[in-house]
């Protein structure tokens, strides 16, 4: 059997073959190259293979245009064929006519279409072969009256649920506003000109809508998706006539603003888009996660249109189907996060800038990931008007921003991090008293007018006393005493300079410029947080579990069903990791702790607030700062947190003690279960 392949041919670039020295192609040959044309959609090209009977039966641009709406319909492509040798009685090369057998496979928005066939070639005057062509070498079955359809099968896309079964993105019901042109009234002008006041919409914007080709006068013209319950506003759009509004089905988003960070959203798709996802079964029509968890786990939720290729007789009656392509709905996707929590977090921080980020310290499950302020994510699915799209980015808090995801000053919660790496390479003894007199200290006259203050003076200054008052000049002499080769050593076995492994695109955190520190007072200010050290809020949590996990840094994930365990291991000893942890609890519970505020009597927490100043040199007064608080709570209780919460421009608020009530908020809610669902 002799195989000639049209795609392989057009692969390697070879010349179509119309003859050579005289010599007349012979109908595999023409059938060939009819096919190479046909994978190129030169239709107009194909043209010149038929017989004088075929095309008297059909003119060039009817032709073109046949083609071009069935197999642009149906989407083929990669089109090849498999000619088997001619039929018995017409293998006589000097017959006037031929036959030949060929199976016809191509890819189709319904799948792999493949048939077998017949090509009839007829000899003209001059000798040369033609095709005597008809509508069935475009689809077997197809007549000349007869149209090609093609019905789309709807999928569902899947739903996003928390660890406990509530949705937090699923179907829902909203309203679609539209206009039915035939009922505007005498007033058409007035009328459009409302509609166009109240959707936000330009009048010109409406009047392209009700002009394209499908749109007849009784046809109701889709303009603008509102939710269910804007009533004061349908209620005057229905004043208008020729305004109509139905039920139409959305993506919804139940908790809004409060998972905003956590769900993104879904849109229509681009064209650059469906460029980029060709033959992956998207479709014009079709919506895409653009944000958060909705684009992270888009082939999980994505659906999968089914599709009908049938033809369809003059008397629209279904003639019969070519193929078909069932429904494929998304699958579900079901997250590690407590909704709860979730929500609590939100409100504390509503009406703030800043995030919060909570883990089980010991599995590694993300229990809530909150940022504020947020957006609703429902107004991507109605679409946002020009204005309100305006006004959101010019914005000057950044509501589309997710700051869980970025990097920040850490302050004074990084101190345990420093003791932790001194304890484990052994620079620092947790038991000596670091004397020093007064609130500043330098290391020697090198270090020129240069300082490092403290706020609180005490009488032993050892490891423990150290994170009770959050001591700066403490730390800075650890790190001092370390070097600045040990101390990036140790940074960087915590994953510094590494991106964090998960579901979300995380900044990686970082010290120094380009991982190298710069001074010996630049390493002094590094260890307390301060100098030039960026920490992720996430990869922050995760350095913290070590606390609990005799030395292992957890990896957070986000999705029930995923791999956890520990990101990098044996990063502390667990002697100084546990000696760390002790200090924290006494962060907490000993009176004079910076963290005292967050002391319970009812479950034990080991916490660590951080002011962290963010301003243009050290005179500067002038700048802001940033309150953090990160606690861990798990020695008396069988569901273990660890939360970190950072909050902008705390400066004349507090500090970071304006972040412990709201931190609190949620430790209690989620120790004591003190919450019902809303949403």
């Amino acid at each position: 059997m002799k195989r000639l392949w049209a795609a392989a041919l057009l692969a390697l670039g070879l010349t179509l073959f119309t003859g050579c020295k005289g010599k007349k192609p012979e109908p595999e040959e023409l059938l060939t190259e009819y096919m190479d044309l046909l994978n190129q959609e030169k239709y107009e090209e194909m043209y010149a293979y038929l017989t004088e009977e075929a095309k008297a039966a059909i003119d060039q641009e009817a032709y073109v245009e046949r083609y071009r709406n069935i197999y642009g319909g149906i989407e083929a492509m990669n089109i090849r064929i498999d000619i088997e040798e001619r039929e018995e009685g017409h293998k006589d090369k000097k017959a006037v006519t031929q036959r030949l057998k060929y199976a016809l496979t191509m890819e189709t928005l319904a799948g792999e279409l493949s048939f077998d066939t017949i090509a009839i070639f007829t000899k003209d005057e001059e000798g040369f072969y033609k095709m005597s062509w008809d509508s069935q070498d475009i689809l077997p079955g197809l007549c000349a009256g007869d149209k090609v359809r093609v019905k789309t099968i709807e999928a569902k896309r899947g739903n996003i649920y928390d660890r406990n079964g509530t949705s937090l993105a699923r179907e829902g019901i909203a309203s679609s506003v539209g206009v039915v042109p035939g009922k505007l009234g005498e007033n058409r002008e007035e009328s459009l000109n409302r509609i166009s006041e109240l959707l936000e919409l330009s009048a010109e914007r409406i009047e392209k809508e009700m002009n394209a080709g499908w749109v007849r006068d009784d046809t109701f013209v889709p303009l603008r998706t509102v939710s269910k319950e804007a009533f004061e506003l349908k209620e005057e759009l229905l004043e208008v006539p020729g305004v109509m509004i139905t039920d139409t089905v959305v993506r919804f988003y139940p908790f809004q603003k409060k998972t905003a960070q956590l769900t993104g959203y879904i849109q229509n798709i681009t064209a650059e888009e469906l460029e980029e996802r060709k033959g992956q079964g998207y479709n014009r029509n079709s919506q895409i996660g653009k944000a958060g968890a909705e684009r992270i786990y888009e082939d999980i939720l994505r659906p999968r249109d089914g599709y009908s290729i049938q033809i369809i007789d003059s008397s629209g009656d279904v003639k019969s189907i070519v193929l078909e392509k069932p429904a494929e709905d998304g699958r579900d996707v079901v997250l590690t996060i407590d909704i709860i929590l979730q929500q609590h977090l939100y409100q504390e921080l509503e009406g703030d800038e800043g995030c919060a980020v909570a883990v089980d310290p010991r599995s590694g499950e993300v229990l809530a990931l909150a940022g504020a302020p947020a957006y609703d994510p429902n107004d991507f699915v109605m679409g946002y008007t020009s204005g309100a799209w305006e006004a959101i980015n010019n914005d000057e808090t950044r509501p589309l921003y997710n700051r869980c995801l970025s990097t920040w000053v850490p302050g004074s919660v990084f101190k345990p991090v420093t003791a932790a790496l001194g304890l484990t390479n052994g620079s620092l003894n947790p038991d000596e008293d670091m004397k020093n007199e007064g609130l500043s200290w330098q290391k020697d006259e090198s270090w020129g007018s240069y300082e490092v203050t403290t706020l609180a003076d005490y009488p032993v200054k050892n490891l423990e006393n150290a994170l009770i008052h959050s001591d700066n000049i403490y730390f800075a002499k650890a790190a001092v005493n370390m070097g600045e080769e040990a101390f990036s050593r140790g940074l960087d076995s915590l994953g510094f300079g590494e991106e964090l492994e998960f579901a979300f695109a995380l900044k990686a955190s970082a010290y120094g410029s380009e991982g190298k520190l710069g001074s010996e007072t630049e390493l002094a200010d590094s260890a307390y947080g301060q100098g030039k050290i960026l920490v992720n809020p996430l990869h922050l949590a995760s350095i913290y579990s070590a606390f609990v996990n005799e030395g292992n840094m957890v990896k957070p994930y986000l999705r029930n069903g995923e791999e956890g365990g520990f990101w990098k291991e044996n990063v502390f000893t667990p002697e100084a990791a546990g000696r760390v942890l002790d200090g924290l609890y006494q962060v907490v519970e000993h009176p004079e702790g910076t963290a005292h505020e967050a002391y319970r009597a009812d479950y034990r927490l080991a916490g660590k607030t951080g002011t962290a100043e963010i301003k243009d040199s050290k005179e500067d007064t002038n700048g802001t700062e940033l309150g953090w608080f990160v606690g861990i709570s798990g020695a008396d209780t069988d569901k273990p947190l660890l939360m970190v919460m950072m909050i902008e421009d705390v400066k004349e608020r507090g500090g970071s003690r304006y972040v412990i009530s709201k931190a609190m908020a949620g430790f209690d809610v989620y120790n004591k279960g003190e919450a019902e669902h809303e949403g």
